[in-house]
């Protein structure tokens, strides 16, 4: 539980581990080789677990460089005093070129009409804008195509107001062993590379492996890896697990703002979904709902941790709101020692005594991965960091 003072106004709150945050750092800084850099995703406010903190305890733990989604999240980093090279994950409305600058956020780069606004922008403001070219290698989402790159660059380079900073390109199947895609996607992103310094073009950091990539293939792990998910504890694959042990740095908890013990029969929630069953059977409310990242398909199929032990969820999942059952009966089933009582804790997510609830159990339920999980439990809880 937290050690750290809770939210005042609401009992629903997410908890952040920031030393498991730097020890899952520590433990990909161990994968690269001495000169290899390692940059960090805190894109989606640090998949919900907080951008500004966790990227100080990256950096903190041998990180180098951090990558964001948006301008705005980049602009956030430096308004926070951090003066880390940041990458922009890709192009920006060419509106925000100045935005970028002003705050020394270097953005992806693939087409011309945005290398040469940046460009120009830059020039107007005094400035060189630093610039990753995105290569794309087969996941046909953003970038440059590799037989396009040297002519690219030679459009774009004569702009003295550009600067290349680094060359990369995103995997789609680095977490499958030995598939062909993968390799095919290496390949090409190797000979683009190969193809721009046989033109004595700048290539800068070369990047691409991401952080199953960072796991599974060191062979492309060249002067710098991005990782994201495993970041923050999260197994981004089955295939990893086995290879690096990571530590769930969020936990989600509430507290029980009701308890009472209805008659047999009685309806739980919207619908009526769920009705008592057995008798003694406690209905407790916890203030967490679907608006929180609590999503309404778990309805009547998740279960929850109070006194150590798990109990079922039961009734519709509210938009701020949820109740789960605790059957005293004294039957077999999802019960714990003692009745619950107004103010317990209930862990959503994470550990309780012996008992665990993780991101990927939560996530299989769902239909999902854990990386949804862990930003919509982000969006609105407030953070508690121990």
């Amino acid at each position: 539980m937290a050690s750290a003072k809770l939210p005042e106004n609401r009992w629903a709150w997410v908890e952040v581990d920031l030393g498991a945050v730097r020890r899952n750092t520590r433990a990909f800084k161990a994968l690269l080789r001495p000169r290899a850099q390692l940059m960090c995703a805190v894109k989606a406010d640090a998949y919900g677990h907080g951008a500004v903190e966790c990227a100080r305890a990256m950096l903190s733990a041998g990180a180098s460089q951090l990558a964001v989604a948006t301008v705005d999240e980049g602009v956030e980093l430096r308004r926070a005093g951090l003066g880390c090279p940041i990458l922009m994950l890709n192009e920006s409305p060419l509106e925000s070129v100045g935005t970028l600058l002003e705050y020394q956020v270097m953005p992806s780069v693939y087409t011309t009409d945005f290398a040469f606004a940046y460009a120009e922008k830059a020039v107007g403001m005094g400035l060189v804008g630093k610039y990753h070219l995105a290569v794309d290698t087969g996941m046909t989402r953003i970038g440059v195509l590799p037989e396009d790159v040297v002519e690219f660059r030679r459009m774009i380079d004569f702009h003295r107001g550009i600067e290349c900073a680094g060359t990369f390109t995103h995997f789609a199947t680095a977490d499958v062993i030995g598939d062909w895609d993968f390799r095919q996607q290496g390949s090409r992103f190797s000979e683009a590379v190969a193809a721009l310094q046989g033109a004595g073009l700048e290539t800068g950091l070369v990047h691409c492996d991401n952080t199953p990539g960072t796991v599974l293939h060191p062979e492309f792990h060249f002067d710098m890896c991005r990782a994201g998910i495993g970041l923050y504890g999260l197994q981004p694959s089955e295939t990893c697990a086995p290879r690096i042990s990571l530590e769930p740095a969020m936990s989600v908890r509430g507290r029980v703002t009701r308890v009472v013990t209805p008659a047999v029969g009685e309806g739980v929630g919207y619908g009526l979904t769920y009705r008592v069953v057995k008798p003694n059977t406690q209905i407790a409310t916890v203030p967490m709902g679907y608006a929180d990242g609590l999503a309404r398909s778990l309805s009547n199929h998740m279960d929850v941790l109070v006194n150590g032990a798990r109990a079922r969820q039961v009734g519709r999942i509210c938009m701020d709101q949820f109740m789960f059952a605790q059957d005293l009966s004294g039957l077999r089933g999802y019960r714990s020692v003692s009745p619950v009582q107004h103010g317990d804790v209930v862990t959503v997510m994470g550990r309780d005594g012996d008992e665990f609830i993780g991101a990927d159990e939560i996530a299989r339920l769902r239909g999902t991965i854990n990386y949804e999980v862990t930003c919509n439990f982000g969006i609105r809880l407030d953070k508690v960091y121990v």
